[in-house]
């Protein structure tokens, strides 16, 4: 029996609790088919049948990860599934030896600053002294980032500054020293990263807000974002 999946584009998504809104998003485009990435699965070694992997978001990450377990009990840090963490641990490195092109958000922008050595603000009303990221009243609320014009974000996008909707009370604090942050919101938050010097690595585009359901999705913050990620994705495949 013929492969009716043959040409396809794959793209590997890590699992949470709102995947579906990454897969339609993802195979809203034609000829691009989603892969559930997931910890109950054990399915990490599919990452090699992949053109792309997609980080989403979530649960905090575990503390401990950056050398601070004591964060759980000081900032009462209940949501956290060492599991998930492991696994896409896994699958992270998986991605970076095979030189898939990588796009993290939300926590998987978390997830890859500290995976290559950096750390987290593990909570942004306490540290940061502000309330205008995160949920309001079970909302995304909407904030203006600004992009460096010297960045992979701002080649895609052509926009120094936006609208970008935010679920997160957490950010990356320390970048990894591979790293670079390439976007910001008040007061100084990381909303995007890349790599410092990508030269030999596979492409790779951290963002911290939720292109996925944006209200938007026409804004070059969503549809360009995906489009860049899923290009690199094609370009990897046919490579």
């Amino acid at each position: 029996m013929a492969n009716t999946n043959q040409g396809k584009l794959r793209i590997g998504i890590t699992d949470c609790g709102k995947y579906e809104n990454y897969r339609r998003w993802i195979e809203t485009e034609p000829g691009v088919e989603a892969v559930k990435l997931s910890m109950q699965l054990q399915n990490a070694g599919e990452v090699e049948q992949c053109d792309g992997i997609l980080f989403s978001g979530g649960e905090d990450l575990h503390p401990v990860l950056y050398g601070k377990p004591e964060y759980v009990e000081e900032f009462g840090l209940l949501e956290i599934i060492p599991l998930r963490d492991r696994f896409e641990y896994d699958v992270l490195q998986r991605a970076l030896d095979g030189m898939k092109p990588i796009l993290g958000i939300c926590r998987g922008l978390q997830l890859i600053n500290v995976f290559l050595g950096g750390t987290l603000v593990p909570d942004i009303p306490r540290v940061n002294s502000s309330s205008g990221h995160g949920k309001k009243n079970g909302l995304d609320q909407i904030h203006e980032i600004q992009v460096d014009a010297e960045s992979l974000l701002y080649r895609i996008c052509g926009q120094r500054m936006g609208l970008v909707n935010s679920a997160h009370h957490q950010s990356a604090e320390r970048p990894a020293d591979t790293l670079k942050v390439i976007a910001h919101s008040d007061p100084g938050i990381t909303e995007a990263m890349e790599w410092q010097n990508p030269e030999n690595k596979s492409w790779l585009l951290l963002v911290q807000w939720h292109p996925e359901r944006m209200s938007d999705l026409d804004s070059p913050f969503s549809r360009l974002v995906k489009n860049a990620f899923l290009e690199a994705s094609r370009d990897q495949k046919n490579g």
